[in-house]
């Protein structure tokens, strides 16, 4: 499908993924509109760190989802909406449950909504692998029994839900797309790479919660590239969708390969405030990604040792990008 001239409204703009898929959509020629959270700054999010030509290029709202007439508004006249917008940290979630569960579930009720008033063409939803909790099954696909094992994963398997019944009830044309670990630059310091990176480069010590848990790690410019693969292909109609590498690695894995990057002597501590309740940690994420290869064609096309070179060159430059000291929720 050519994005060309196409109308595209996406929710989470500012954020890490989105900020990502609106300037691949702009250098594919999409005209796009930015939902970015309202903040008494104006903040445009992580947008701001685009370049000036893309940033130009996207006309910026503000509000809130959890305003269904404020997305009624900004839907209309668009052809298809990217749904990124979330609260995301899983963390955050123990501590502030119930304005996760408002603005993932509510605010996807509110963009749902809004799309179908619109008569959108594609309305594509972001979903998580943290909805599936530990892995039974390895790899996982896309009929693994969902877990929450936290109230962040409970709230989007809420959504999706919601999401799948809009298609069934409304004929709404949809699709999920699961993404499972992204990283890349511009992610902020509550996500494990950055975190990791911040330290072994300001820091004689590394401090993580548990190192045992595996990961199935997609670098974001990949991931971006998914949500355009699923948007154009009709066979995703009202279907879940992985999206991962189908590799695992241990979060002290990770962490030992970053320190080698760093070129200094970086000690590798658990400590205990980083660590996860006991039946709410997911111990094991593996991709099975067959399903989106098929149907698309996607395939990731960045390594996981060049993301993390590229990372760690993105937090060289902005060396205040991540706060060592205290433990990002």
């Amino acid at each position: 499908m050519s994005w060309v001239g196409k109308r595209v409204f996406v929710t989470g703009a500012g954020g890490f993924i989105g900020s990502h898929l609106c300037e691949l959509l702009v250098r594919e020629g999409a005209e796009v509109t930015a939902f970015v959270r309202y903040t008494s700054r104006s903040s445009d999010g992580l947008l701001a760190l685009g370049s000036p030509d893309v940033r130009t290029a996207i006309r910026k709202i503000h509000g809130d989802l959890r305003d269904p007439a404020a997305l009624h508004r900004a839907v209309a006249g668009h052809e298809i909406v990217f749904h990124l917008g979330a609260l995301i940290a899983i963390p955050y979630s123990y501590v502030h449950p119930t304005e996760v569960a408002e603005v993932n579930v509510m605010g996807t009720v509110n963009a749902l909504n809004a799309a179908r008033d619109a008569g959108v063409t594609r309305f594509v939803h972001t979903s998580t692998s943290e909805v599936y909790g530990t892995a039974r099954t390895v790899p996982i696909r896309e009929d693994h029994p969902l877990t929450g094992q936290s109230p962040y994963s409970a709230s989007k398997i809420g959504a999706d839900a919601l999401v799948d019944s809009y298609h069934r009830a409304f004929g709404l044309p949809v699709t999920t797309l699961r993404p499972f670990n992204t990283f890349g630059p511009r992610q902020s310091g509550r996500a494990v790479i950055p975190t990791i990176i911040g330290q072994a480069l300001k820091s004689d010590e590394i401090k993580l919660g548990s190192l045992t848990p595996t990961r199935d790690f997609t670098f974001v410019e990949d991931t971006a590239r998914a949500f355009l693969a699923v948007a154009s292909c009709d066979a995703a109609l009202g279907k879940v969708l992985n999206a991962g590498n189908g590799r695992e690695i241990s979060v002290g894995d990770v962490a030992t390969r970053i320190v080698a990057r760093v070129g200094r002597p970086v000690r590798i501590v658990v400590e205990s405030g980083r660590t996860r309740p006991e039946k709410s940690e997911v111990m094991r994420l593996i991709c099975d990604a067959s399903m989106l290869r098929e149907l698309t064609g996607w395939e990731p096309q960045v390594t996981l040792d060049e993301g993390l070179d590229r990372v760690v060159s993105f937090i060289r430059e902005h060396p205040d990008w991540t706060d060592v000291t205290r433990y990002e929720v």
